[in-house]
Order: structure tokens, then sequence, then C-alpha cells
């Protein structure tokens, strides 16, 4: 009998996705800019790196998104959807 519910198959190439999507968040990143933002930012860019969640991290910047978005492209952090 199947079970209902998520696709593991599904789940298992969306893992994969995101994994590699922070891979490439990380790689790309100038960390050397990021490591001389004020604490707030850094850790809201650390925290986008890691979840891709921007929402979250321009508000735990205390920024509106395009502010954040434009502090990703001085970090050269890709913004992959």
């Amino acid at each position: 009998m199947k079970e209902p519910g998520v696709n593991k198959n599904k789940l298992r190439k969306w893992l994969e996705e995101e994994e590699e999507a922070r891979r490439i968040r990380r790689e790309m990143a100038d960390w050397e800019y990021i490591n001389k933002q004020p604490p707030r930012i850094r850790e809201a860019l650390k925290y986008y790196i890691e979840t891709g969640d921007i929402r979250r991290a321009s508000k735990l910047a205390g920024l509106e998104i395009e502010e954040f978005r434009e502090i990703l492209r001085k970090a050269r952090v890709p913004v992959i959807v």
C-alpha cells in the first residue's frame, strides 16, 4: 500500500536542490565584505546564505527587502529562486 503525503523522490530532489543553492551562495559570497558589516546585517546575510529566506533575513537586518537585496548584491550573494 502506498503512503499518502509527500512523494519521497520529490522531497529528495527538493533537498538536493536546496543544498546546491546553499553551496552556490556560500561559494560566491564576498566573505570579506560580509564580515565587515555591522552585526545585525552580518548575521542576516549569513542567515540568508544558509536558508535562502530573503523575507526573514531582511527583517532580521531591519531593512526593507529591496534594501536587503542591494546589500546582497554588494556581498555578491546570488538570489537563487
